[in-house]
Order: C-alpha cells, then structure tokens, then sequence
C-alpha cells in the first residue's frame, strides 16, 4: 500500500497540484485522496490540537448512526407494500429486495445529483469538497415517503445543496439544515408527492408482479394509508384521538417500533435510538438538545392537556407526539446538526425546548399541517445566532458585575 502511495504523490498528486495539468480537478482528487487515507496537512505554528476525530470521520460517524434508519426504513417500505397489495407468498426478504427497489434509487439520486453540485462549487471556488454532504445526502432520502418520483428528489437536493448551503458559503456558513430547507422545497413545491394519505405506501411494480417475489393482487388501483398524525388531526372535536388511532390500527407499541406508514428512516423510535446512542458515545451529537426538545415537548403536551380545548389532537398525551412523526428523528439527526444548532450550552437548552415546544404547537394549532418537526426545526436554526448573542450578553453582564463587585471591595 505505502508503493501505490508514494507511486501516487510523486507522479498523479502533481498534475493536480497548482500548476499542473488539472489544476481545476484538485478538489476531486484531493476528496478521493483524503477519503482513502488520513490528511498530511498539519498547522505550521502554534496552537496545536491533537484529536482522534476529524472532520471526515465526523460525518462518517453520524451516517453509521443512520443506517439503523435506512435498513428499517428498506424493510419497512417492502413490508407496506406488500402487505397494502396483498402479495401472495410475501416473506422477510421480498420485503427487503422490493424496499431496496424503492428506497436505494432514491438514495443513489441524492448522493449522485448532491455530489455533481458539491465537486461544481468546489472547483468554481478552488476550494477542498467537503465530508458535510455525505451526511445531507443521506438525511435527505429518510426524511422522504418512498413513492417520491426520482426527478423531484433531484430537484430537491438541489435546492438543499445550492440554496440551503452553497448560497451561503458552504459548510459552517449555511444557517439552515440543508436537507430539512430540501424536504421544505418539495413539501410547498410539489405538496400531492410528498403530503397526503396516497404517498406512504407503494403501488405494484410491474418489475416484481410475480415469481419469486410473489403476486400482486388484481384490480388495484391505488392504495391509501392515512399516518398517524394524519388521523390524530382529523380526529373530530369532542373525541378520543387514541380511540381514533386504535381504530385505524396505530398502538403506541407499533408505533414505537415503526411498522406504519411514513417517511422513509423517521418511523422506528427503537432504530432512531441506537443511532442516538451511538452518537452520545462517540461525542458527535448534543445530548443537551435532545433532552431539551423532549422536555419541551412534553411541558407544552401537559399545558394544552389542561387547557379546556375541544380538539382531540390536543388532549393527546406528549408521548404520543414522541413517537408519532419525525419528531424523534428530527431532534436527534436534524436538529443537532453542529452548523446550524445554537453553539454555547445554555443556547441548546433553549434552542431544543423551543423546537420540542414549537412542534407540539404547530400540530395542534394547524389542523391542515399535522407535522410541525420540520417547521420547528427550521424557525429554530434561524434563531439560534439571536439566542447564542443573548446568553453571551446575558455572560457578559454577569461578568462585568462581577469585575466591579470585585473592585468596589
């Protein structure tokens, strides 16, 4: 290996480098050198800082946490659709090949579409490609119903990447999370492919109609599968939203474990957490904003349980909320996000209640939108520099009482 290395530093790495032939390409062979082994670059003056973690392996991290999600979510696409067009002989692994031909091109779409805009802007602006969209690539597709036509996602990633980060300088500049501003884009853009009842679970493939993959029932036309949320919001007023659920199928068990429909890596509360766990561990994600967000989901769940309100949806218990939607997925992947969260820890505290709170708000206040994560999420990473400027004022403050205390004695 150390052969083909230096072979490559002494007589490929030079025609990249400035000055050689393809100058312009540096930043594609730079992203393939660095992805294949650690930087050489080192600072030449002090300070020094020694760390295990850098930014490659940083994101690498954070899409090991997400594969519980994808492989679910695979699993769970093939499973829905089975079962929605009564496949004869289904089992365990037509569940997974069927799901993997519905989630993996949209997977494949986001990585491919994202990766041409992130190697355009690095070579237009002659700087390094940056790990940051290894992780927006796969975010994006899990937070996706897995019946999205293949061109919207295209379309999507590139509102994500151009308009959600590159407009803004790149990564460590954009203000908002690329891949939740992607999935905003096609929920107002094109509301009937990603919204509604119609969307959740698959109509027959004519590729798997039959054989070892089993046989799809005749005269389908389409099928519907209301979500959780969807049913909880149109629960009428003086009812029982878990009797509304319960009948419609949704326990607070399947629920957890994510057998129902909805996007893509946002169902299973049980995968979400082994990602979450593995996140706590290495140090990646804030546990400050996880904790925080449930908490106020769960203070603001309590304040509309109390209020003398109508609506069914408001008297659902706050666990509920936790388990129904993209809530938990949300507050570990999306709103933990280092770039676009608040930065000092009195600010996370803040920024995680307010998103828990905003969500909880959002779905019950606005029956024509059952999911608030996303809109929360967003609101938040806009106020996150205006919440970090009032706890350093607020330090500040506190700091300059002190010096004079300090004087005056």
């Amino acid at each position: 290996m150390k052969f083909l290395f230096d072979f490559l530093d002494k007589n490929i790495a030079p025609l990249f480098e400035k000055g050689g032939k393809f100058e312009r390409l540096y930043p594609l062979y730079e992203a393939g050198d660095t992805f294949a082994r650690t930087p050489a670059d080192v600072t030449p003056s002090a300070p020094h800082v020694r760390d295990s973690i850098d930014q490659k392996r940083l994101m690498v991290f954070v899409v090991y946490a997400l594969l519980p999600c994808l492989f679910f979510g695979i699993w769970n696409a093939g499973h829905l659709f089975n079962i929605s067009n009564h496949v004869e002989g289904a089992s365990f692994m037509t569940d997974i090949i069927r799901g993997s031909a519905m989630v993996l091109p949209i997977v494949l779409v986001s990585y491919l579409v994202g990766g041409i805009w992130e190697v355009l802007f690095a070579i237009v602006r002659r700087h390094e490609i940056n790990e940051g969209f290894l992780v927006t690539g796969m975010l994006f597709p899990l937070v996706l119903p897995p019946t999205l036509p293949l061109w919207q996602v295209a379309v999507g990633i590139s509102f994500g990447i151009i308009i959600g980060k590159e407009i803004f300088g790149g990564v460590g500049y954009n203000i908002l999370n690329p891949a939740l501003t992607a999935r905003a884009f096609l929920f107002f853009a094109y509301p009937a492919q990603i919204s509604g009842d119609k969307v959740w679970v698959g109509t027959a493939h004519t590729a798997f109609d039959s054989g070892f993959f089993g046989k799809v029932a005749e005269n389908i036309d389409g099928v519907t599968a209301a979500t959780p949320l969807a049913v909880a919001a149109a629960a009428e007023k003086g009812t029982d939203a878990i009797h509304a659920l319960g009948e419609a199928g949704y326990t607070l068990w399947n629920m957890t474990v994510g057998t129902i429909p909805g996007c893509i890596g946002s169902t299973s509360v049980i995968a979400i957490m082994l990602g979450m766990v593995f996140l706590l561990i290495t140090g990646i994600a804030s546990w400050r904003v996880m904790l925080s967000g449930v908490i106020g989901m769960a203070a603001t769940g309590y304040l509309f349980n109390a209020l003398p309100l109508e609506s069914a949806y408001s008297q659902l218990p706050f666990y509920y909320h936790l388990v129904m939607g993209g809530f938990a997925f949300g507050i570990v992947f999306m709103a933990t996000d280092p770039v676009s969260c608040a930065a000092t820890n009195a600010g996370k505290w803040i920024y995680g209640f307010m998103i828990g709170a905003l969500t909880v708000l959002i779905r019950i206040a606005n029956p024509a939108y059952p999911e608030g994560t996303m809109l929360a999420i967003l609101f938040m990473n806009v106020m996150a520099p205006l919440v970090d400027h009032f706890v350093v004022q607020s330090h500040i403050k506190k700091r300059t009482a002190y010096a004079r205390a300090l004087n005056n004695a």
